[in-house]
């Protein structure tokens, strides 16, 4: 059934659609169940607004900066919901660790865990500390417990040590988003470098495998894992000839594992994003003269902001969607 919705793309943008719709419905019920102390007002993310309108639109800047990239230099700087995520402890007394919980994908979901109530660890590179400590300041403000740990997770001893870190410094583990990725755009496999292609497939396959094979002995039923893979696994553009590959083989880590951990209670599901507005793209992850115009050929013609895919890992984070496991949940902009 699963991959007939894979291999069907009007049944797999239904899938999509529906698991888009259920977390809007999630996030609206947010607004109206606010955490004590929260204002009353209305959050921007649930008023009635044309998506199409509703964050920055292309042509952006022409920029570049060089790997791992910083938020704080974007321009336009991407929106992870620092100002408009207001939470309802839909994961209250959760243990979350997030990799490349920095910035990006990672940050939003970081953001809004710890609003809905959990205690966060992230993971990321030393060079992105400024970010990082950006995180560790809003997750301190929602009320949960941070714990940063940085270090390189092509490193397999690291993503041992990384787990046993994440579990001291929280107590516990219940929560796994396999997030952090690393892409860089190429013409042609005659052009990819060979520790390039391996340091792509050591971070968005091994890391996984490392991380994941580490945490599971802490995890109990209930607990949930979530890896970020990607719209191109199933689109692949011809210059992230590697990169698609590996966003490929999340999809089955995120099937294949659900089958071996459905008999313990442990849910296993992939969040496949389309074009967001992060610093993997201004990092080499897409071509510098294609930045202008990224996003813009989706269905709602921009590029989509990290905090606007956030309540999709809310969701699949907590208990709400206890019968969702082995599925690949879309947020694409048509």
């Amino acid at each position: 059934m699963a991959d007939e919705i894979l291999q069907d793309p009007q049944r797999r943008l239904l899938i999509g659609g529906v698991a888009g719709s259920m977390a809007a419905a999630g996030f609206a019920g947010a607004a109206h169940a606010q955490e004590a102390g929260a204002s009353d007002q209305a959050s921007p993310l649930t008023e009635m607004r044309d998506p199409q309108t509703a964050f920055p639109q292309p042509p952006f800047e022409e920029q570049k900066q060089e790997w791992p990239g910083l938020t704080s230099r974007m321009t336009p700087v991407p929106d992870h919901g620092e100002d408009s995520y207001k939470g309802s402890n839909r994961l209250a007394g959760r243990k979350a660790l997030i990799t490349g919980g920095d910035s990006g994908i990672g940050r939003a979901a970081a953001i809004a865990f710890a609003r809905e109530g959990a205690d966060v660890a992230i993971n990321y590179l030393p060079d992105e500390e400024e970010d990082a400590q950006e995180v560790v300041s809003l997750i301190e403000e929602a009320g949960g417990t941070a714990v940063a740990i940085p270090g390189d997770i092509t490193d397999p001893q690291f993503c041992r040590d990384l787990v046993q870190q994440a579990v001291d410094g929280l107590g516990g583990l219940d929560i796994l988003v396999n997030n952090a990725g690393f892409q860089q755009s190429s013409p042609s496999i005659e052009e990819i470098e060979e520790d390039t292609f391996d340091r792509t497939m050591k971070t968005n396959i091994y890391a996984p495998f490392w991380i994941t094979k580490a945490a599971l002995p802490h995890m109990e039923a209930g607990s949930s894992i979530i890896i970020t893979a990607s719209v191109v696994a199933q689109q692949p553009p011809e210059n992230l000839f590697d990169y698609a590959q590996t966003k490929a083989a999340n999809i089955i880590f995120a099937k294949a594992l659900a089958k071996q951990l459905g008999s313990r209670g442990i849910r296993v599901n992939a969040v496949a994003p389309g074009p967001f507005w992060t610093p993997l793209q201004v990092v080499g992850g897409q071509p510098t003269d294609a930045l202008p115009r990224f996003g813009a050929d989706t269905s709602i013609g921009r590029a989509g902001q990290p905090v606007e895919i956030a309540p999709l890992y809310v969701l699949l984070a907590s208990a709400e969607s206890s019968y969702s496991t082995g599925q690949v949940f879309e947020a694409t902009g048509g």
